[in-house]
């Protein structure tokens, strides 16, 4: 999403004519000092809600005249009152991403942008900018970022992080310093591994995006101790803690590359792909994670805008999928439409009706405020357009407690932002990310009675910004690696390089002159926001400039052990590294948020025993001469020599494969139990389709059902699975037990696998065990989507493959009559 777009709007309304400032540092904005923004006018105190009686007679106004503020109504009444008190011009002023308001009858401004990607960030509107820092509120807890904490593959955590956020959010929103409506998570699925922005996703699987954005968003959303049908008739009604958004809708992994840009940039996506891999984890965002919120993205799709599709917002995230909610654009998305894309060569009126019209409810810039109310009365839209969108918009105001207020959370404050509690999560959730890549020898853990001295070397042995990545805030504190490592033994600290780029290398002879005199050695390297970013994408998978020059020599010179740490969201080809007997042990610790240097200290001393896994596949760097950043295909093109993409359609070299971790202990699987066979009884009105198959392969004669006439019986056919996970090492530690799904044999263009389940367990060490079941529902986890667009259950023989292939566990579908 664009930051620090320019824009002036001036616009009409009600008795006065309101100028938005124009673009200037978003940290430079003028804070704020309320919930309710009510700086137009003079009030006895600060308000946190709309419809408090003495507000409203502040205002010179009766609350009791506007049933909008009636507690006793539903809220799609209280919606409509309020919508229907509104001029057109008044409604066209609250569709922007700042809601002019409309003091004449009580209904304030308010700021739709606020941001929680990894923590409370104040990126927003320039000059608008709701969600700010200052002395009051000096920071809040930046967790490590999504790719990170996605590595964890542990849900229960995911959502406490979620939880966390939303209370500090609560906090600061009591205090002024931020709004309710947060425009995260990115559940983008990660197709290449160059795109810029890896580290604000969960991966490349879609299904690992899609649950992260389910357990994210409801501990963003969800009020604590209430589930989602407690006490509320009317799912339009349920309380929200927070509201949050998933973003970017769809197909949007482009961002700069080679001279092609997101706001450029054409996606041609086959249905295939778009169901299967693109659309899937917006799908679950909605459907399971009942989120309030949608953006779409800059880029077209097959030709259309993403945000002018009424395919893609009204008739799916609406329609098909019942989004409870709004859908917004990322920032000034129709100025692109019209200025980049030159979509049908429109004016301003004709592309705030066509994407009206589409379903897009808020506009993140200027145009709907600015031409909304002229686009209605030229007859391109229909007032009753905005009608909607305002609905949508103020529904969720509604279940925010925007107008009636929060009591639950009315008395978090400064205390509840920056805990104890909240930054040892951040450091319990990096120490659980971290992904060991080598270990030769067992040298990891490093034991402190032998380590005296630690030469900690490299341009992010001091990092601090840099690991809190992007969409940041500004956090509690920070604690750099060798801040970290100073707990463990004297720390010599040598950068080896000016920064990451690497330039200068008479910086590197210090650097070895250190590794020559310590006991252990620790290099901390890799990639920043300046090699992989928004609007910027890399080239290449390799460490820029002189890091592999320096990495080398230091190694080749230490006295002790070398520990190479690497600091990236995207994967790099350190395949040097892997093979050089010089360098003992690998780790990759994403960014790891504020108290990265604490986590990977500890894990490298054996606090913490390491139990990430990749959620990305790291390839040999030669993969990016095989294909453009912009060929959008998941599967491998023959016709081009394209080779496939992801774990699920790549079967070349890689360095290191999805899902792949080491730890300082050693597990074992054991089957407990399984279900062999699943026997479907079809109807008559079920009728078999074809799928096409390899040549040479045996073809069921009914080889699969189209699911969506297997909806009403689904529930009938469950598949569960039993693992005993076995310690058989000394040291307690974690396991990822991830399951994949191989279809039937010969299914042409099925995936090699695809994980359709996984769990994070403890187990204690020395000969202990624990058990891990799992229950799949075959219409959702054994499905897969045709050349056609549709989701078929196949038949025939296909296999459950447990972690790195230890365990296959056959299962048989047959359909019956």
């Amino acid at each position: 999403m664009a930051s620090n777009k320019l824009c002036f709007l001036v616009l009409a309304v009600a008795t006065a004519a309101l100028l938005l400032h124009p673009a200037a540092s978003a940290r430079n904005a003028p804070p704020s000092t309320f919930g309710i923004d009510d700086s137009n006018i003079t009030t006895t105190k600060n308000y946190t809600h709309v419809c408090d009686p003495q507000r409203f007679s502040d205002l010179g106004l009766e609350m009791d005249e506007f049933s909008f503020c009636d507690k006793s109504l539903s809220y799609e009444f209280r919606v409509k009152d309020l919508i229907d008190r509104m001029t057109l011009d008044e409604k066209a002023g609250q569709i922007g991403d700042t809601a002019l308001g409309v003091p004449r009858i009580g209904l304030p401004k308010y700021e739709w942008w606020s941001e929680a990607l990894h923590g409370i960030s104040d990126v927003g509107q320039a000059g608008n900018h709701v969600t700010h820092f200052d002395d009051v509120i000096p920071g809040a807890t930046s967790f490590p970022t999504v790719i990170l904490t996605s590595a964890t593959f542990n849900q229960s955590l995911w959502k406490k992080i979620g939880q966390a956020v939303s209370t500090e959010a609560r906090a600061m929103y009591n205090l002024g310093h931020a709004g309710l409506t947060f425009w995260s998570p990115n559940i983008n699925v990660v197709r290449d591994p160059r795109w810029g922005r890896a580290l604000e996703t969960p991966g490349e699987d879609p299904f690992v995006a899609g649950r992260y954005a389910v357990n994210y968003v409801r501990g963003l959303q969800d009020v604590e101790g209430s589930t989602e049908d407690d006490e509320v008739a009317d799912l339009d009604s349920r309380p929200l803690k927070v509201s949050a958004c998933c973003k970017h809708y769809a197909a949007y992994d482009v961002d700069n590359w080679l001279g092609v840009d997101r706001y450029h940039f054409d996606a041609i996506v086959t249905e295939q792909d778009m169901m299967e891999t693109f659309q899937r984890p917006f799908e679950m965002c909605v459907k399971e994670g009942d989120v309030s919120s949608v953006m779409c993205s800059y880029n077209k799709i097959n030709g259309i805008p993403a945000c002018a599709d009424p395919r893609l917002l009204k008739d799916t995230i609406r329609g098909e999928w019942n989004l409870r909610g709004y859908i917004v654009s990322d920032c000034d998305s129709l100025d692109v439409m019209l200025d980049a894309q030159k979509w049908l060569n429109d004016e301003p009126v004709d592309a705030v009706a066509q994407t009206l019209k589409a379903g897009l409810d808020l506009d993140c810039g200027y145009y709907y405020p600015n031409y909304a109310n002229t686009s209605v009365r030229m007859g391109k839209v229909k007032e009753a357009e905005l009608d909607s969108a305002l609905k949508n918009l103020y529904n969720v105001l509604m279940r925010l407690g925007f107008f009636d207020g929060s009591p639950k959370y009315e008395k978090l404050g400064k205390s509840d932002i920056c805990s104890h509690e909240n930054i040892e999560l951040a450091t319990e959730a990096a120490r659980q990310g971290i992904v060991l890549l080598k270990n030769a020898n067992q040298t990891l853990p490093l034991k402190s009675n032998k380590i005296k001295t630690i030469a900690v070397v490299g341009p992010h042995a001091n990092a601090t910004s840099a690991m809190i990545g992007n969409y940041a805030g500004v956090p509690c504190r920070f604690t750099s690696p060798i801040d970290g490592f100073s707990k463990y033994g004297k720390v010599k600290y040598e950068t080896g390089c000016g920064e990451v780029f690497c330039k200068n290398e008479s910086l590197i002879f210090p650097a070895v002159r250190a590794a020559k005199k310590a006991d252990a050695t620790v290099l901390v390297v890799g990639l920043d926001l300046t090699v992989e970013a928004e609007s910027l994408d890399r080239t290449d998978l390799l460490l820029p400039g002189y890091q592999q020059q320096l990495i080398q020599q230091v190694s080749s010179q230490s006295r002790g052990p070398v520990i190479l740490v690497i600091m990236s969201a995207g994967g790099v080809d350190i395949s040097f590294a892997k093979d050089d007997p010089n360098i003992q042990s690998i780790i990759w610790a994403g960014y790891p948020g504020e108290e990265g240097g604490h986590a990977i200290a500890d894990v490298v001393f054996g606090k913490a025993n390491p139990g990430g896994r990749l959620p990305l596949t790291w390839f040999y760097t030669n993969y990016t001469d095989m294909l453009p950043l912009t060929s959008m295909r998941l599967r491998p093109i023959e016709s081009l020599d394209y080779p496939g993409r992801t774990y699920k359609f790549y079967d070349g070299p890689k360095l290191y494969p999805f899902g792949f971790g080491l730890s300082y202990t050693n597990f074992t699987y054991k089957l407990v139990s399984s279900t062999k066979a699943v026997n479907v009884k079809l109807n008559k009105f079920q009728h078999c389709r074809d799928l096409n198959y390899t040549e040479g392969s045996y073809k069921p004669p009914c080889p699969a059902i189209l699911i969506e006439d297997l909806k009403s019986s689904c529930g009938d056919y469950k598949v569960k699975l039993e693992i005993e996970v076995k310690n058989v090492g000394e040291r307690d530690g974690s396991d990822v037990v991830m399951v994949y799904w191989s279809p039937p044999q010969g299914i042409a263009e099925a995936p090699i696998v695809d994980l359709v389940g996984f769990e994070r367990v403890f187990v204690g060490g020395g000969g202990r065990s624990v058990k891990v079941g799992f229950e799949f529902d075959v219409c959702k986890s054994l499905g897969l989507v045709d050349f056609r667009g549709y989701r078929l259950l196949p038949s025939g023989g296909g296999k459950f493959v447990i972690g790195d292939g230890v365990l296959a566990l056959p299962l048989q579908i047959n359909f019956r009559r």
